[in-house]
């Protein structure tokens, strides 16, 4: 039997599981909506990490044991219904319910800290539980196909439902060791994921590099914490809140400056950005779950959620503005010159997080978490639909080795070129909306900063956005149009489209690409209902009343918007041209006179080469130094090889006088006592 065939077979199996998932599904959303109040559905609130965690639980524990469709039910279900549960409480709680919390038990009391297992559901936990459970849910089904005959597919799903459990306990966590505990747990579940293939000694550094730089930024989370209980003496995000008035300018700044430091690690951000481009080693959806659509976004989440400390501390957020903008352009100019087809994917996905930076720093949270949002529907789309052409293509990703897929692969090139569209800001799709908000945040600085800073930033955001138009293009159009450039042995196997457990969360996504931005258009420009804002305006109130009342010119951001627009149009048109049928000798000529740029640029810098000479290899040789010196020569050579040989010597004396002999025990005897009387005679002084 032919791989297709055999992936056909895996595809036909799959078809009751879905279609008992959707049944199911669809009657839980169902009834939760319409007897929430009999139902008590509030009480339901633990159960959205909850279930995922129990199979997780399930799946890791009877490994390989179980028959592939209950794995794959358990997996997929559980993510699906804690989605449809949060759905069902996000109606409950814009319906009168207000925000939900619920508190499981005391987790640890000592002297005067006090922290309890307890979630909360409000504007901002619940657009982040929705994207992260909606999201995980297509990306699970996607995974049955894509993973359908990985040896390790049971583990690999307890894996992601790990990840999951532990990306819903960090967004609906009430108090910051909770939520450290869920971001500790994604933290763990990138090094599990990205290192999956761990034969692979490439994936396998990849994983642990993930893993170290993330254990770096999180060293500053932790001090933070530890300044804020002493500060305020309570670690519950209410608490912190209140207490935040009493906090001095340096030590706000302080403590926020560390928490943006932990964010740089989670989230990518200079100076530790560096493990997310490596982070493609692990399978497809792996980069569409952890490293674009949701984990990479919890440094984002985490700053939103402690708005009230940020607006204290202005130096602290300009710190965050001027970061995050110079991440948008570094990495957007990285993903110019990239040939790997998720590689530049990944160098976007820093970029985009460098835009949602910018806007939390200029003090546009409610922005910042709808381009998180928005972007968590192209990226995935974006990942997912790269996924399904390294399927088709037989595990090729050099994208001058495709071409012509778009004949070949039309589900996967149409989804991809609207998710192309929607990041490059074409309007209305949905970064149109939502980058377009952070820039003309930027560009109206407000709050203390001289105006010259703002347009700076704008600026800055504004040739980022140009660069990421054109690369997103050029990606398209050397990976679909024009004809095929695959190897004879890539089209003797057949180039073929992926099947429908691929295909449909492909269309999915698109379509929310495509609407997504719609329900965060400004009010005051299109004179409609701002359904995102007004669902982040409580949570966001404190810190949106910090700053202060402000309304801008409806004229300039209509002006910017048509820049910003002008801007991606430009973008594509310029890709367009130069690589739509692969003709152009433009590229190649620029390439050849601009060498040394292109080689300094393509390289990613030399930051990699840089860190190494700078930090890892001088604390390589310092460990080499400790184990060669210290621990051989010093601990085991003198402190334990030395004292050995002192008692076993001081041993080996006694040993001569413990003969067993009692006539030389008596010699002994006689000797000691006439030496004890000689020393009394002397003594006398006879």
């Amino acid at each position: 039997m032919s791989h297709d065939d055999k992936l056909h077979d895996s595809h036909t199996a799959n078809k009751p599981i879905l279609l008992t998932l959707a049944i199911l599904s669809i009657a839980f959303i169902g009834s939760g909506i319409v007897f929430a109040d009999s139902l008590q559905v509030q009480n339901w609130l633990v159960l959205i990490p909850l279930l995922p965690a129990i199979a997780a639980a399930i799946n890791g524990i009877f490994l390989n044991k179980m028959p592939k469709w209950l794995v794959t039910f358990l997996a997929v279900g559980s993510v699906g219904v804690s989605f449809f549960i949060s759905i069902i409480l996000f109606v409950q709680m814009k319906t009168g319910a207000g925000v939900i919390n619920q508190t499981i038990y005391n987790w640890m009391a000592s002297d005067g800290l006090s922290v309890d297992i307890a979630f909360t559901m409000d504007g901002l936990s619940a657009v982040m539980a929705l994207v992260v459970s909606g999201v995980g849910w297509l990306i699970h089904i996607y995974s049955i196909g894509y993973m359908a005959h990985d040896e390790s597919y049971a583990r690999y799903f307890t894996y992601l439902n790990i990840f999951t459990f532990s990306m819903l306990v960090l967004v609906l966590a009430s108090s910051m060791p909770l939520m450290f505990v869920g971001w500790e747990g994604v933290g763990l579940c990138s090094y599990l994921l990205i290192g999956f293939w761990f034969k692979d000694m490439d994936k396998a550094i990849a994983g642990k590099k993930a893993f170290i730089v993330n254990r770096i930024g999180d060293l500053g989370f932790v001090i933070a914490m530890l300044l804020l209980f002493w500060q305020i003496g309570s670690l519950d995000f209410a608490s912190i809140a209140q207490g935040a008035g009493q906090l001095s300018t340096m030590m706000v700044t302080i403590i926020c400056l560390l928490l943006f430091f932990g964010a740089t690690g989670k989230s990518a951000q200079i100076p530790l950005y560096v493990w997310l481009p490596d982070a493609m080693a692990g399978p497809t959806p792996v980069s569409a779950l952890i490293h674009a659509a949701t984990m990479v976004t919890a440094g984002v989440y985490m700053i939103a959620r402690l708005s009230f400390l940020y607006v204290a501390a202005p130096d602290a957020m300009m710190v965050v503005a001027i970061t995050g903008a110079l991440t948008a352009l570094f990495a957007a100019s990285i993903g110019l010159f990239q040939y790997d087809i998720k590689k530049v994917l990944a160098y976007s996905t820093v970029s985009q997080l460098g835009f949602m930076f910018l806007a939390v720093g200029v003090g546009a949270f409610a922005a910042g978490i709808f381009h998180l949002m928005t972007h968590a529907f192209f990226k995935a789309c974006l990942f997912l639909g790269s996924g399904s052409v390294i399927h088709g293509m037989h595990e090729e990703q050099d994208i001058r080795k495709m071409g012509g897929l778009d004949k070949l692969m039309p589900y996967t090139s149409k989804t991809f070129f609207v998710s192309c569209l929607a990041i490059a800001g074409i309007p209305p799709l949905a970064a149109f909306f939502s980058k377009d908000e952070i820039l003309y945040n930027a560009f109206t600085l407000h709050y203390g900063s001289p105006a010259w800073l703002g347009i700076v930033l704008w600026s800055v955001g504004a040739i980022a956005a140009a660069f990421t138009s054109f690369y997103m293009f050029r990606l398209y159009y050397m990976t679909f149009s024009g004809e095929s450039r695959a190897s004879e042995e890539v089209k003797q196997k057949g180039i073929h489209e992926s099947p429908y457990t691929m295909t449909i969360p492909l269309v999915v996504l698109a379509i929310l690409a495509t609407i997504g931005g719609l329900i965060g258009m400004p009010e005051h420009v299109f004179h409609l209902p701002n359904f995102f804002t007004a669902n982040l305006s409580e949570v966001l109130a404190p810190a949106n009343k910090a700053m202060g009342e402000y309304h801008g010119s409806v004229t300039l951001e209509i002006i910017l918007m048509s820049v910003s627009t002008a801007i991606a149009f430009a973008g594509w048109f310029l890709a367009r041209v130069l690589y739509k049928d692969a003709s152009s000798d433009v590229p190649a000529k620029m390439k050849q006179k601009f060498a040394v740029v292109h080689k300094i640029i393509f390289n990613k810098y030399y930051v990699d080469e840089a860190y190494y000479y700078a930090f890892i290899r001088p604390i390589k040789n310092f460990s080499l130094f400790l184990w060669g010196f210290v621990d051989t020569y010093l601990i085991d050579g003198l402190l334990v090889s030395f004292t050995a040989f002192v008692v076993r010597s001081a041993g080996e004396g006694l040993k001569l006088i413990q003969t067993g002999n009692v006539q030389l025990y008596i010699l002994y005897f006689i000797a000691g006592a006439a030496a004890f009387l000689i020393y009394l005679w002397q003594g006398a002084g006879m």
